[in-house]
């Protein structure tokens, strides 16, 4: 009779090790409405490193459910995405305004001055 292998390992997923502490979302953030969640992102308290982290969160949250997020709730949370993505971009055009008012107008060149001919 022919000896049985040892089962394999289902090998460990890297996601179950991340342990960041680069945001700092509150409890159940997740189980609000997509104008909340987008905004608790987007603030400095959540996300001190810009809202582009809170982004980077949310993503991760989504993608770690996985199969288990129940339809609703991905829809939720994908709302949230699209919020928070707009509010990036709002904080960027308005970076770019700002930054543009700040640098002084070019002046016209002043052209050498001529050499009169003696």
């Amino acid at each position: 009779m022919p000896t049985k292998s040892p089962a394999k390992k289902t090998p460990r997923k890297w996601s179950a090790k991340v342990n960041t502490d680069s945001t700092h979302p509150d409890e159940g953030l997740f189980k609000k409405s997509a104008p909340s969640i987008a905004k608790a992102l987007f603030s400095e308290k959540v996300s001190p490193k810009g809202p582009a982290s809170g982004m980077q969160m949310l993503n991760f949250y989504i993608n770690r459910a996985g199969k288990n997020l129940p339809e609703d709730r991905r829809k939720t949370l994908e709302h949230a995405k699209e919020i928070l993505s707009g509010m990036i971009a709002d904080k960027k055009s308005a970076a770019k305004k700002t930054a543009a008012k700040k640098t002084p107008a070019k002046s016209a060149k002043k052209l050498p001055a001529k050499r009169s001919a003696k």
